[in-house]
């Protein structure tokens, strides 16, 4: 029986110490570059419609549909 709280005990402790050695997962270490403003993007395939690299209008205002769906509040009326 006390075998059995030693195994469950070490057991415990062994996966505490596996679950504080993983590296924390920072969201920084995205390619964030701060001589590009976000509107300028990148042109490729996964663009939004209806915008245009470099023109700031068309980047606000899809920004701007992109947040009223994900408004519940304007999604339910």
């Amino acid at each position: 029986m006390k075998s059995h709280f030693k195994i469950l005990g070490l057991s415990i402790v062994a996966g505490l110490l596996t679950a504080c050695s993983e590296p924390p997962e920072i969201a920084a270490k995205a390619a964030k570059r701060p001589d590009v403003a976000p509107y300028m993007g990148a042109n490729n395939g996964f663009m939004t419609k209806g915008w245009t690299p470099g023109n700031q209008a068309s980047w606000t205002e899809s920004i701007d549909k992109r947040n009223q769906g994900q408004n519940e509040y304007s999604r339910i009326k």
